[in-house]
């Protein structure tokens, strides 16, 4: 379950475009990507990203930069770091 704050943006047939904003320790909750999908950070983005089998990762996305994941992700991600962290993802529907 996320306890960060989720912001739909689009929603059409071609793309969902939603808006993440997480405090410090916050998280989306362990869930698996339907679709294709890229994230463009607007803070840096310091994340905690937990996997199946307990593999435990920590990334820095700087802000301004993206990266994409094919569909079937599976992962919680928290705000590791100690300020704000935000960032806008686009599903390839």
């Amino acid at each position: 379950m996320c306890n960060c704050s989720a912001t739909q943006m689009i929603d059409d047939s071609r793309v969902r475009v939603s808006r993440f904003d997480f405090a410090p320790g916050e998280a989306t909750g362990w869930h698996i990507h339907e679709y294709d999908y890229v994230i463009t950070a607007i803070t840096d983005c310091h994340m905690r990203i937990e996997l199946p089998g307990g593999e435990i990762t920590t990334v820095t996305v700087p802000a301004g930069t993206a990266y994409r994941r094919n569909q079937g992700v599976e992962h919680n991600v928290t705000n590791a770091g100690p300020t704000p962290m935000s960032f806008v993802e686009v599903e390839l529907k």
